[in-house]
């Protein structure tokens, strides 16, 4: 390994190098920023782990110039694809059908095959040029200081000093980062063992094209056409039964019996788990942030154990880049635990009352067998289910108009992304006009006083007049009318809007402070 790199003071350390690592890599390096990884295991898990990637990630890697590669990896929309609950005799009760296009410009929810995928952002981070990489090497220790993070590692060259201003902790739900800081969980009430069978179909099959919450009073499981030719079956334990006694080939065999024949297909993997829902306490102390797996679990329910890891890793890059340039004060890093925190635990809580939905179908099924009453059913438990009008949850606090916020409203949300046309013609993703920084998106010209045009320079912000444009598909917030502007985060988390009492010049005022920017410094953020 290079003496060179020992000596070098990165920006970020990463430790970690799985999907949300890997990506965290990526959006650092593509602001700038000097990474420094550190990545235990030489080569990718080869087996299956996550199977959904939503198209909000795949949107945060067009600036990037990778979005419509990562998409090739996508398994296509088949028809009649949809997602929902059934019963045990697998009779679809409620959920909701699939759809090409999302509101982000790609499409919604993506079955991917994770050592493929994991893989090209692997690879992708290691040939980044602000990327150094430590493959086959463990992390043993670390330590703080006023100024910067000490990193020591060991592999097979011997042990090495690293030196970084952060260190963000990607690894996994074991991290030794959270353990030596002491950090604790938050249990939010789910722990249930799960058998988890992934097969590969080596023969015409009769499979639907679903994923299926199947709430069977004998046994709740899943099954997901993940992509081809791959599937996968979550089985729950019931009581008494033991990870030995479900991981018998025999009685895995027996479990698909009733799905598809024996010789349509190979296994994969099978492994038991324990489904977890648990956030940790803290997600940064001092100059180390918690990411991914580390920070929260998650029963796979909704599909969101990796994607919520990509958010955090979203979040922060933007947010390093701002204080390692000057421009913003380090404080604006404590909005990262206030952002991420609050959404993933809504995601996670959703989750866990999927998994409490598909307990309640079940024991009605079990009470109609038998003649007895039907259990009673919260008022909000429908809810829970696909299609049944939950939406992902905004931003709350952190850099958002806090006052704007609302179930209905743009403010705290990803801007949706439509496909417009420009004045030469060209049909493009909206952000394609953005750039990678903060955006201010009008519906007609506006103009800034001195001290909102001087912050405008500073922070780079783009502006766009989308009355200018044509859109194709898709379309903007109702907040957008004509006159208005909203402005935009890194991220595409809309800020907050003009209305009757806040002006575009207000607006901008509100950002700067939000983001610690740092006027008296004249920094001009990079472009």
């Amino acid at each position: 390994m290079s003496s060179a790199a020992q000596n070098t003071i990165f920006d970020v350390a990463i430790i970690g190098l799985g999907p949300v690592g890997s990506l965290g890599a990526i959006l650092c390096a593509e602001a700038g920023l000097k990474v420094v990884v550190v990545e235990q295991q030489g080569a990718v898990y080869t087996l299956p782990r996550a199977v959904n990637l939503d198209g909000e990630i795949i949107r945060a890697l067009q600036p990037a110039g990778l979005a419509a590669t990562v998409q090739r990896m996508m398994q296509p929309l088949r028809q009649d694809e949809r997602a929902g609950f059934a019963n045990s005799k697998r009779e679809w009760l409620f959920g909701g059908n699939a759809r090409s296009i999302g509101s982000n410009g790609w499409q919604p929810a993506n079955m991917f095959d994770q050592p493929e995928l994991e893989t090209f952002l692997r690879e992708t981070a290691q040939r980044h040029p602000n990327v150094t990489a430590y493959i086959g090497y463990e992390m043993t220790r670390f330590c703080i200081d006023q100024e910067l993070v000490g990193i020591q590692a060991i592999g097979q060259d011997g042990e090495i000093s690293l030196r970084a201003h952060y260190l963000v902790a990607c690894d996994g739900a074991s991290s030794l980062t959270r353990k030596a800081l002491g950090i604790g969980w938050r249990d939010l009430g789910y722990d249930q063992d799960w058998l988890v069978v992934d097969v590969e179909m080596i023969k015409p099959h009769a499979l639907p094209n679903e994923v299926l919450q199947v709430c069977d009073p004998d046994r709740l499981h899943t099954f997901i056409a993940t992509k081809d030719p791959y599937r996968r079956w979550e089985f729950q334990l019931n009581a008494g039964e033991t990870a030995e006694q479900m991981l018998n080939r025999e009685a895995i065999r027996s479990l698909l019996d009733p799905w598809t024949p024996r010789d349509t297909y190979r296994i994969r993997r099978a492994a038991v788990y324990q489904f977890h829902a648990a956030v940790a306490d803290k997600w940064q102390h001092d100059r180390i942030f918690l990411a991914g797996d580390s920070a929260h679990q998650t029963p796979p329910f909704l599909g969101q154990g990796m994607n919520s890891g990509m958010r955090d890793v979203i979040n922060l890059a933007w947010k390093l880049r701002l204080v390692q340039s000057g421009c913003c004060a380090k404080t604006l890093l404590e909005t990262y635990q206030a952002e991420r925190y609050d959404h993933t635990h809504d995601l996670v809580s959703w989750a866990v009352d999927m998994g409490h939905l598909m307990q309640h179908m079940a024991a009605i099924e079990a009470a109609e067998r038998v003649g007895d009453e039907q259990p009673k059913m919260k008022q909000t438990s429908l809810k829970s289910g696909y299609g049944q009008g939950r939406e992902q949850p905004p931003i709350r606090s952190g850099i958002v108009l806090t006052e704007q916020v609302s179930n209905e409203g743009a403010t705290g949300y990803l801007l949706p992304q439509p496909v417009v046309r420009d004045a030469r013609g060209r049909e493009i993703r909206f952000d394609e006009l953005l750039g990678p920084h903060f955006a201010l998106v009008s519906n007609g010209p506006h103009a800034f006083d001195e001290d909102t045009t001087s912050v405008l320079q500073a922070l780079d912000i783009q502006m766009i007049d989308v009355s200018t444009l044509e859109i194709v598909r898709g379309k903007f917030p109702a907040v957008l009318k004509g006159g208005e502007a909203l402005l935009l985060r890194p991220d595409r988390i809309v800020f907050g809007h003009t209305d009757a009492n806040i002006s575009a010049d207000t607006l901008i005022a509100r950002l700067a402070a939000s983001v610690k920017y740092l006027s008296q410094s004249h920094a001009t953020c990079p472009r």
